[in-house]
């Protein structure tokens, strides 16, 4: 909740006493701080009330630009409090409140500074260096000059000086020379032996000796376990590895390793929008740190939506763009035919956005134009500097309170699109392209240029955003009558696609014999992955259209005469999760059906039903590609590509309905979990795998979409969306973004386990089926055997069974004294 968030302290600039505000034109009004009429350049400051700020806070609650400082203000002693306008945005906000009665008479009575310095200073600029030159000063001994003299070095003896002379007459005289025997001559040499010196003798008067007392010991050596078991070591573990270098990059990261839950950073809600709306989907932007598009759609019933169905007509279906620095105001607002319930961002160009309506249309929009709206003023990556985030958007308070609407470009044919919500969308890979019939080739524009959705209609399609060529050629009589006049406010970029924009190929996935069709909700393509990882493709394309050179999406025809290149061993098969529960891996080739020459989709290759209601997530893993996360009524499971006999996991029934889920983007074993009720469960696969390491409270209705972001090396975030319309920005702990040193190869482990146990699985139920077969036969066997006895068998057995009978008769008959025995064994009856 709000009242969880901490005001950010100003501790790490020197400054723990500030902390900055963002006061809204709405707030300035009531405090009477309205910028350059209340607090101008000379006077910046005003002094306000504690009681007013607690009457703010009772009356506007969360809502009150005050909510992020008051225990701050609770806890302040004295009755009126310093606000500050910081007009260069020095602290990162417009305003900041200073919290201690020490700071404000620091501000308001600054220390006194000599005249003349002060005269000095009104003439030169604040940011102009002035040169003083040093003054010379009397030197003052301080007592180096005898260290100097202690550590010099002294002769302490006498030089010897040797002359060496040699006749004149000698000079330049010729020099032979020649061996022999030094023995043999006199003076031929001289030696110098060694002799006590008493003028260099030392006595030594102390010398250090260290001893240590030892129990006798004895060197044997033999092959032992003990050595054994040293070597099995030593081929098992990496004697050489720097320990103390592993233990510095654990320690060398921020946050506290303890703290394990997820804190509230900033939220947003639409305070203007006049309806009751729902979030539905939510995406941060590709190349623009800090900014964030949410598409929000009516919270209403299909009964109510066509009850109300004017009224809704007359109010506009946007996705709006939030910035960090301003929670109250969205920086643009695209607007749709209908409401938006799935969009996504061009990985080529983040200027090109895609989204799927509620009646079955596809929307394009092109933001090239206001894209200096919402860029980062201040040059240089931001990414390279402090984990801590500035404002992207600098805008005048009047500014902001106007709302930047942007039409959208295209919307496709009602007619011959889908004819229900459109669930899921995403872009194909730059790498390949499809045609008609679902084969793949390589991509002949170097862009992505294709996009797959999946609707409530049963349908699945694919789509392409260049311009086909015509059937049938048309006149230029016919273009010019067919020719619309553009309004100045909307980009020509996909004129051509506007209302005639017809699927590339449409797929129906059909439930085997009968006529019903499996309803998609969410898909996951072969090639995800890669759109993890285009970022630095999505900055290079940004930097293309900043220099000057043509957009390609400007220029879409000039890829289209290369010729299609197919591309061998490409994986065309998919995931998708349905509205009743069910996942299917399915191929998107379509095949010719051999009475009607029809092209028809393949039979799917595996169908599971695993979740208990509607799949809201499929999902693969930014680390495994083969490795897919589904998500859908009580329970989620997570899939091998390419094991068909079931999921590696399957969790048991959660105690509320999941409704949203995403992968980790850091950590390989955690995922999390949206739930009806408003918690969120933090799966850590290397912890628990039977249950959520944890679970957490984040709003009081239901989760819609959660969406994690990775802002800088050392500080990550996750937007999670409601039912009730509030987009909730929270920072994930140390602990949850921070991989352990082996997490991946230990999680990889874990799922090899986990295929391992299922083929085994597999194998038993083989086996027992098998065994069930050979019993089943046996008992054929012998009904059969029972059945081929001959007549005179089944005689014989009928007469013993009838002579058993008399025997048993005469018994009976005897026991009850109505028949005796005579002496001559007869029987005679007894009246």
């Amino acid at each position: 909740s709000t009242e969880d968030m901490e005001p950010v302290n100003m501790e790490s600039m020197g400054h723990p006493e500030i902390y900055p505000l963002v006061l809204t034109t709405k707030t300035q009004e009531i405090f009477n701080c309205r910028i350059d009429e209340d607090v101008t350049d000379e006077q910046p400051y005003k002094l306000i009330n504690k009681v007013d700020i607690f009457e703010d806070l009772r009356n506007r609650a969360a809502v009150s630009d005050f909510h992020p400082v008051k225990k701050i203000v609770q806890e302040y002693p004295g009755n009126e409090l310093l606000l500050v306008y910081d007009k260069d945005f020095k602290y990162g906000l417009n305003f900041y409140l200073i919290g201690t009665e020490e700071g404000k008479e620091n501000y308001l009575n600054p220390p006194e500074v000599p005249e003349e310095q002060e005269e000095y200073k009104e003439h030169i600029p604040e940011d102009v260096y002035v040169y003083k030159p040093p003054v010379s000063k009397p030197w003052v001994s301080l007592g180096s000059e005898k260290e100097i003299e202690e550590e010099s070095v002294m002769e302490s003896t006498k030089q010897i000086t040797y002359m060496i002379s040699q006749k004149r007459s000698e000079f330049g005289a010729p020099v032979k020379f020649s061996d022999q025997n030094a023995s043999s001559v006199k003076d031929a040499y001289i030696e110098c032996t060694a002799y006590p010196d008493k003028n260099f003798t030392l006595k030594q008067l102390e010398k250090d000796v260290s001893m240590q007392v030892i129990p006798q010991i004895k060197d044997t050596s033999t092959q032992t376990e003990c050595v054994e078991i040293a070597l099995q070591q030593n081929e098992i573990m990496n004697t050489f590895i720097d320990d103390w270098k592993y233990l510095a990059e654990e320690e060398g990261t921020f946050g506290d390793k303890t703290d394990t839950h997820l804190k509230e950073y900033q939220s947003f809600t639409d305070l203007h929008s006049p309806t009751e709306k729902m979030i539905t989907c939510v995406s941060w932007h590709p190349t623009i740190y800090g900014l964030i598009a949410v598409s929000v759609a009516v919270r209403l019933s299909f009964e109510d939506r066509v009850y109300f169905s004017g009224k809704l007509l007359l109010q506009p279906s946007l996705i709006l763009f939030w910035s960090f620095s301003d929670p109250i105001h969205p920086q643009l607002m695209l607007e749709s035919p209908d409401d938006i319930f799935c969009f996504k961002f061009c990985p080529s160009d983040p200027n090109i956005i895609a989204g799927g309506c509620i009646n079955g249309q596809i929307v394009l929009w092109d933001i090239t134009a206001h894209a200096d709206r919402i860029e980062n003023i201040k040059a240089g990556d931001s990414r390279s500097k402090k984990a801590t985030l500035k404002p992207m958007f600098l805008l005048e308070p009047e500014s902001n309170t106007e709302a930047m609407y942007i039409r959208h470009c295209a919307v496709s044919s009602i007619e011959s699109g889908h004819k229900k919500v459109i669930t899921d969308i995403h872009w194909l890979s730059d790498t390949f392209e499809i045609n008609r019939m679902g084969s793949v080739f390589e991509n002949r524009s170097g862009i992505c240029c294709q996009l797959v959705t999946c609707s409530a209609d049963c349908t699945i399609c694919f789509w392409d955003i260049r311009p086909q060529k015509p059937l049938t050629p048309q006149t230029t009589e016919k273009k010019k009558e067919e020719s619309i006049e553009i309004p100045f406010d909307v980009p020509s970029t996909f004129l051509h696609l506007d209302l005639s924009w017809k699927p590339l190929s449409k797929i129906r996935l059909s439930k085997g014999e009968t006529s019903l069709d499996y309803c998609p909700t969410r898909i996951s393509l072969n090639e995800d992955h890669l759109l993890y990882k285009t970022e630095d493709k999505t900055l290079t394309q940004s930097k293309i259209v900043k220099t000057g050179e043509m957009n390609p999406y400007h220029n879409l025809e000039s890829g289209m005469a290369n010729l299609l290149k197919p591309i061998d061993d490409f994986c065309t098969k998919f995931f998708v999760g349905t509205e009743d529960g069910e996942v299917i891996y399915t191929d998107w080739k379509m095949k010719k059906d051999s009475e009607t020459g029809r092209l028809m989709p393949k039979k799917p290759v595996s169908i599971h039903t695993i979740h208990d209601g509607t799949v809201h997530t499929v999902q693969r893993s930014p680390f495994y590609n083969d490795i897919i996360l589904t998500v859908g009524g009580w329970n989620m499971a997570i899939w091998k590509e390419g094991v068909m006999t079931g999921p590696l996991l399957q969790s048991c029934c959660a105690p509320k309905m999941y409704t949203s889920g995403h992968w980790s983007l850091t950590r390989p074993g955690v995922f999390y979990i949206g739930r009806e009720d408003g918690y969120i469960d933090i799966w850590d696969l290397l912890e628990k795998t039977h249950e959520p390491a944890q679970s957490q409270n984040i709003c009081i209705t239901m989760i819609t979409y959660i969406k994690p972001w990775i802002f800088s090396a050392k500080q990550q975030f996750i937007a999670i969306a409601d039912y009730y319309g509030t987009l909730r920005i929270l920072e994930i702990p140390w602990t949850l973004s921070r991989p352990s040193t082996n997490e991946m190869t230990s999680v990889n482990h874990y799922f090899e386990r986990e295929v391992k146990h299922l083929e085994y699985v597999e194998q038993r139920k083989n086996i027992r089926e098998q065994e069930k077969k050979e019993m089943e036969l046996e008992m054929e066997k012998k009904k059969i055997k029972t059945y081929q006895k001959s007549k005179e068998q089944m005689e014989a057995e009928l007469k013993m069974d009838y002579e058993s009978y008399l025997e048993l008769e005469k018994t009976v008959l005897i026991n009850l004294g109505l028949l005796k025995v005579t002496e001559k064994g007869s029987y005679m009856d007894v009246v």
